[in-house]
């Protein structure tokens, strides 16, 4: 999927699993028959050596950093993804309000954190 979230207008391409993950608070053609509560999944990732070689290389000419990107990138999934497994573990098949955050843990390593209220809707 090429974005880390699935926007209502993007529903048909959602994964398999049946989760809907959307940024607003309602969902248009659903209606939320159970709020189960705050669902969340979270990664820590640190940078590697080599890549932070490359990216001082990189800050000298500048221009995107495509190792930290990537890297950026899967740490998102990896959130959105452990986010929706709770989801799925605890019933639901719909995810609302979905936002990313990120903070710095150490030197060289940072938390992303995926969150969102996990509830079941029906078709309107």
């Amino acid at each position: 999927m090429s974005s880390a979230i699935t926007h209502q207008a993007d529903l048909k391409n959602r994964p398999d699993d049946g989760i809907l993950m959307v940024t607003t608070h309602s969902l248009v053609g659903y209606r939320v028959v159970r709020v189960i509560g705050l669902v969340r999944g979270n990664t820590i990732r640190a940078r590697h050596v080599g890549n932070d070689i490359v990216a001082a290389l990189r800050n000298l000419v500048g221009g995107e950093i495509p190792e930290y990107t990537k890297l950026m990138g899967e740490s998102r999934e990896q959130a959105l993804d452990r986010m929706r497994a709770e989801a799925l573990a605890r019933g639901a098949n719909a995810i609302l309000g979905v936002q990313l955050t990120t903070a710095m843990v150490m030197a060289g390593a940072a938390e992303m954190l995926a969150y969102g209220t996990a509830v079941v809707v029906e078709p309107d």
